[in-house]
């Protein structure tokens, strides 16, 4: 213990022999003992590996670049929605810091899984911080004397143990660098967000969304046509994991030798057809409550969430043409009111015949 201690110390020699027989990530073609294949996540298979592998984040890579090429960092603070690639930044680019013998000595990562209270704080980080490390790496690159410590989902984090972290990154800033990742900043205590250089993530466009996809599905060899490659992007909402977890289960269900549909990536992620929306409003045009109690019995039946429905039956109302604006915002400030009722656990069918009724009201009567 106290020989592997003075070696990372000095550079990390101990580690490299330690980790010396530490395979690399395998590839989904990779063998077991066995002879199996080890079955990958998409998500982990296709993670950026580099700093240079993240689309659309501009202005985040410039600075880690020059950051890399000097070997400095400062504190760090990403936010932004999910699946924008804030977690795969920091992780490549600490990768690339301190190469894959370091790694697992100089970065400690605590997700929102993880217990990250006021003790942990004060035991963990603090501890961690404390290690003085070397500048050196095993294959002789030239590595930052500073290790990294990633709080993932940090806005998730009280703000006793926020004012905890505030003074160890104060008080440790020569030999650790923070990384905060969190989706509202405005979550983060003050103290945090003015010791950390902020960059917000923003949510990635269509065609670098949909030129990612199409390269993995060429790498996978899945057969895919264009309407289903837009169904999975109007389905992610520019989040590049859901968008992966949803092809790769279209994959699974359509087998090797099937072909991914547009109504496959609608069934798989929940999401309600656009001709399926068209027939409810065509139904408030009725003006007869009888067949909207079917239509509304309808949707409950096929295991549609309301609150999918309120989501995309918003988009859909603010782009009519057949209602007013005034006529508009009595649609969207009942949509408000259903909603506050379905996260306080109202009755879905009763909520969203609430809705409609509304919808049909303003459609056929002008209110």
């Amino acid at each position: 213990m106290a020989s592997a201690m003075q070696a990372f110390l000095k550079g990390g020699s101990a580690a490299s022999s330690k980790n010396k027989t530490d395979s690399p990530v395998p590839s989904s073609s990779s063998k077991k003992k066995d002879g199996k294949a080890r079955i990958i996540p998409w998500i982990e298979k296709y993670r950026p590996k580099t700093v240079e592998d993240v689309a659309f984040q501009d202005e985040v890579i410039a600075v880690l670049k020059k950051s890399l090429e000097g070997s400095d960092l400062p504190n760090l603070l990403f936010y932004g929605p999910p699946g924008t690639g804030k977690t795969s930044t920091i992780l490549a680019a600490s990768r690339q810091l301190f190469g894959p013998e370091l790694y697992k000595d100089r970065v400690l990562e605590l997700n929102a899984s993880d217990e990250r209270g006021i003790n942990v704080i004060r035991e963990k980080v603090k501890k961690f911080a404390q290690l003085t490390a070397g500048g050196t790496r095993p294959d002789g690159k030239p590595c930052p004397p500073f290790k990294i410590i990633i709080l993932d989902e940090a806005d998730s984090m009280t703000k006793d143990a926020q004012s905890a972290l505030r003074r160890t990154m104060e008080r440790e800033s020569k030999t650790t660098r923070f990384c905060l990742i969190c989706n509202y900043v405005s979550r983060i205590i003050e103290p945090i967000t003015s010791r950390c250089a902020k960059f917000r993530f923003k949510m990635l466009a269509e065609d670098i969304l949909i030129s990612r996809l199409q390269m993995i599905c060429k790498e996978e060899g899945i057969a895919i046509d264009d309407s289903a490659i837009d169904a999975v992007f109007k389905t992610s909402d520019g989040d590049m994991r859901k968008a992966i977890m949803t092809l790769q289960s279209a994959s699974r269900l359509c087998g090797k030798d099937g072909a991914i549909t547009k109504d496959m990536i609608f069934d798989i992620s929940g999401v309600i057809s656009e001709d399926y929306l068209d027939k409810l409003i065509n139904k408030c045009r009725s003006d007869s409550y009888e067949e909207l109690d079917v239509a509304v019995q309808d949707i409950i039946h096929e295991g549609y969430a309301a609150s999918q429905v309120l989501n995309q039956l918003h988009d859909k109302i603010i782009t009519l043409d057949s209602l007013s604006d005034k006529q508009k915002s009595v649609v969207c400030e009942k949509m408000g009111e259903v909603d506050k009722c379905l996260m306080d656990g109202a009755d879905e069918y009763l909520q969203l015949m609430a809705l409609f009724s509304t919808i049909m009201s303003q459609m056929c009567h002008g209110g």
